[in-house]
């Protein structure tokens, strides 16, 4: 479906499937006399929640992100994200705010699949773009968000040779602050840290974790559990969920910082995990995605772990890891399935 927000009539549109129904009810909501709009967490971290946006703070967002990828009148875009989640419904608030051209794709691992011709603006996922790589050439601008981009994917992409006219960026944000308030360049020139939009404030409180005041999208003070390092007064490298810091036998052990370190030798998802343990208190555990071999054995026996409490004490292969609706690694169920497995 192609909604062109410059000329939008909301009864002409053909809504055929289930997404485009989604997509009609958000419409319906947003050119509505309400002041906000409904959003669900994604409940990675925790039980799934609705709360209510002020539409005027998502296009305070949508502004932010079109004026910082030059995005103009008429630019296409093309939405492959779920409109249940702050991540979707955003694509569409840019589309209107700027006037875009919007098609739209079924949310799926592959949503680039039929896509022919250039477009100016898309968000994904990591795993949409892991299955997109052929494809990535016809995107000029694509933010990538939902979850970390692995070592691994930054690799596939710095090696695709048709990527010339191509900009591509990791997002950091929250559904508090209604999408991303940092970009970290991936492509064409690779960065260690994320740099704030203009009117974003940050510093780490006392645990190192992320303080935002993004006054535009949110009045308060917003306190992350993401533990960082500072740069300057715009810039921050993420370390990881301080509700992921696994204390084993008294060393707090980051698994993101573990994670990417395996994932720079290994293609497969790779997930740290702790397990209770009498003697430690949490056991360190590697969890693979995909089938033990001895060529991944061997990739991952040489991987310089920087401390020798940093690694696993056991190596788990599993079929699939378990995520979330949104795409994110689901650790709370991952770990329910490994202690079975014990």
């Amino acid at each position: 479906m192609l909604v062109d927000f410059n000329n939008l009539t909301i009864n002409n549109l053909s809504f055929e499937t289930d997404f485009d129904q989604k997509i009609k009810n958000f419409l319906e909501e947003w050119f509505s006399e309400a002041s906000t709009v409904k959003v669900q967490t994604s409940g990675s971290t925790g039980i799934p929640k609705i709360f209510e946006i002020e539409k005027k703070k998502m296009i305070s967002s949508a502004v932010m992100t079109c004026n910082f990828l030059g995005l103009k009148e008429g630019d296409k875009a093309l939405l492959c994200l779920p409109v249940e989640y702050i991540s979707g419904k955003m694509m569409i608030v840019r589309s209107i705010e700027r006037k875009l051209k919007l098609t739209t794709a079924e949310p799926s691992l592959k949503p680039l699949e039929f896509l022919n011709e250039e477009t100016d603006f898309c968000a994904m996922t990591p795993l949409q773009v892991e299955n997109s790589l052929d494809k990535l050439h016809l995107i000029r601008n694509l933010i990538i968000g939902g979850a970390a981009v692995s070592e691994s994917l930054k690799r596939k992409i710095a090696q695709n040779q048709r990527l010339n006219n191509t900009r591509i960026f990791e997002t950091y944000g929250m559904s508090e602050t209604l999408s991303h308030i940092a970009l970290k360049q991936v492509m064409p020139v690779p960065e260690d840290y994320f740099t704030a939009f203009e009117n974003v404030s940050i510093c780490a409180d006392e645990r190192g974790c992320l303080r935002i005041f993004a006054p535009n999208v949110n009045a308060e003070v917003l306190q992350t559990n993401d533990l960082v390092e500072i740069k300057n007064e715009k810039q921050f490298k993420f370390l990881g969920r301080i509700d992921n810091v696994i204390n084993s036998g008294g060393a707090k052990i980051f698994p993101e910082t573990l994670e990417a370190l395996v994932k720079k030798e290994i293609p497969n998802e790779a997930v740290f995990i702790g397990v209770n343990d009498e003697s430690l208190g949490r056991k360190l555990i590697l969890v693979i995605e995909g089938k033990e071999s001895e060529d991944l054995a061997s990739k991952i026996s040489g991987v310089a772990f920087e401390k020798n409490f940093h690694k696993p004490k056991e190596i788990i292969f599993i079929e699939e890891i378990p995520r979330t609706p949104n795409g994110k690694v689901n650790r709370i169920e991952l770990e329910r399935k490994i202690t079975e497995h014990l």
